[in-house]
């Protein structure tokens, strides 16, 4: 019979984990809200309870280990979260070796973006690559680096901040203390802010801003525009840095690909040599929010695998 392991997805809202077997199939599934109001503890309690009740589900199955994807940098070797706005609570708080206590069973944790990336690369649509870059696209703008079949970390954990490059040198001011990063001028908070800007409405989500795009509005279509150029100048960059066969975009504003895309692939065209040169895809990544899950069930199974 063959093993299993547990991906757990934290985040600011939801709290979802599933059981998947070493062949990518998700036999399990919990979801619910992360009930961050209770107070840190509640929370670890919940992540305890759902993973202990998917052990008790496959009782007699082998476990090889537990994976939890988490917003916000890692420190690696202590298993501790620094700078997630999302999770406040749990700033400095050695989390890992928390549930690690609780459940008696290894714990791995990953950036959600980088796990995000790991599962396209598993079961998505980086199957069969082993080099690829994933931008995440919501509130801000995640990034998850695949080199050799594994998460590109850096020195600490704190690599893949694709976010956080700067695509307006004089653009938007963000909370990192920069100006003109990526996430201020093509997140699904920055289609909205931009569409206020030009006057479109007061309190337009990004999916507003599509829905008058796809009706035809000029100025919303130009909103996506905007978007995809800078986009397309994050990614010029990214594929003159790694030459990667494979670039993957995923979250809410996907569905307006076909406005976005088309400056974004003309940015890359124009900026990029090695686009120019070489075999090389951007595409939509495939697995949606389960993403996460897929990524950070195979943390496990890849921790067993030699290093390349």
């Amino acid at each position: 019979m063959s093993q299993y392991s547990i991906g757990v997805d934290l985040g600011g809202t939801n709290l979802r984990a599933a059981a998947i077997d070493d062949r990518g199939t998700m036999i399990e599934k919990i979801s619910g809200s992360t009930h961050l109001k209770a107070g840190r503890d509640a929370v670890v309690d919940d992540m305890v309870h759902a993973i202990s009740s998917l052990r008790a589900r496959l009782a007699g199955r082998t476990l090889a280990g537990v994976g939890v994807g988490v917003p916000g940098f890692i420190l690696m070797k202590s298993g501790v979260i620094v700078g997630s706005n999302n999770l406040p609570q749990f700033e400095n708080y050695p989390v890992r070796d928390e549930i690690e206590r609780r459940l008696g069973a290894k714990v791995i944790l990953e950036n959600d973006a980088n796990a995000a990336a790991l599962g396209e690369k598993w079961m998505g649509a980086g199957a069969g690559v082993e080099d690829l870059v994933l931008l995440t696209l919501g509130t801000g703008i995640g990034g998850g680096i695949i080199s050799r079949g594994r998460v590109l970390e850096g020195s600490v954990g704190m690599a893949g901040e694709i976010g956080h490059i700067t695509v307006a040198p004089n653009g938007n001011p963000c909370g990192c203390g920069n100006t003109g990063c990526l996430e201020k001028h093509a997140s699904a908070t920055a289609i909205g802010s931009l569409a206020r800007l030009i006057g479109l409405g007061s309190e337009l989500t990004s999916e507003d801003v599509y829905k008058l795009a796809v009706s035809g509005d000029p100025r919303a279509k130009a909103v996506f525009t905007s978007v995809g150029q800078h986009l397309g100048i994050a990614l010029a960059t990214l594929i003159n840095i790694f030459n990667f066969p494979l670039y993957l975009l995923s979250g809410g504003p996907l569905p307006a690909w076909d406005f976005f895309a088309p400056a974004m692939m003309a940015e890359i065209e124009r900026r990029s040599f090695t686009y120019r040169n070489s075999p090389t895809r951007v595409e939509r990544a495939t697995l949606g929010n389960e993403a996460g899950l897929y990524g950070a069930a195979y943390l496990p199974f890849l921790k067993s695998e030699p290093q390349p």
